[in-house]
């Protein structure tokens, strides 16, 4: 059994993002992993600050939202990364809790990530930008990181439309097989 968490930045609840995540969930826990879904829009997380203040004891000098997270990403086995993505680029919710790891992302050792991406756009080669820059985080940041799966929520603009396309069930079976 594994501990799934499941990071969700989409700033739309329950929009085509969400709907991904619950699928991947869905699978892992039929799998009988153990699934947290965090939805970055209900949190109160801060751009980093920069100030290095993090260095001397690994812990932010923010009081907000992101030490909890920390926990969990540290304790995680997997972890999935989820966002729309908006002018071929991640949600800044992301970016933002990406930054916010500072204090920590040297104990995210030995990690399985599972990328999720929405967009409008049917083509997902124009999606590249953004894999390289959350492959920025997980291959040249993080030691031992496995990129374990894709899934490219291509071609949906309203939300729930995402139940039409191919990528709704990957999510489920990424999850199922994780």
């Amino acid at each position: 059994m594994k501990n799934v968490l499941i990071v969700s930045a989409s700033p739309r609840r329950g929009g085509n993002c969400d709907l991904l995540c619950d699928q991947f969930a869905k699978g892992a826990r039929e799998a009988g992993h153990t699934v947290e879904i965090v939805y970055l829009q209900n949190q109160k997380i801060n751009y980093c600050l920069g100030c290095g203040g993090c260095y001397p004891n690994h812990a932010c000098v923010q009081q907000d939202g992101m030490a909890p997270l920390l926990d969990k990403l540290v304790i995680a086995d997997v972890i999935v990364l989820a966002t729309p993505v908006y002018f071929y680029s991640m949600s800044g919710q992301l970016k933002t809790f990406i930054d916010r790891t500072v204090p920590r992302y040297t104990e995210l050792v030995n990690k399985d990530f599972y990328f999720i991406l929405t967009a409008a756009d049917k083509d997902r080669e124009n999606l590249k930008r953004t894999v390289e820059s959350l492959r920025g985080f997980t291959e040249d940041c993080l030691e031992d990181a496995h990129e374990k799966g894709i899934i490219y929520g291509v071609g949906a603009w309203q939300k729930g439309e995402i139940v039409e396309t191919p990528a709704f069930k990957e999510a489920y079976l990424a999850g199922k097989n994780c």
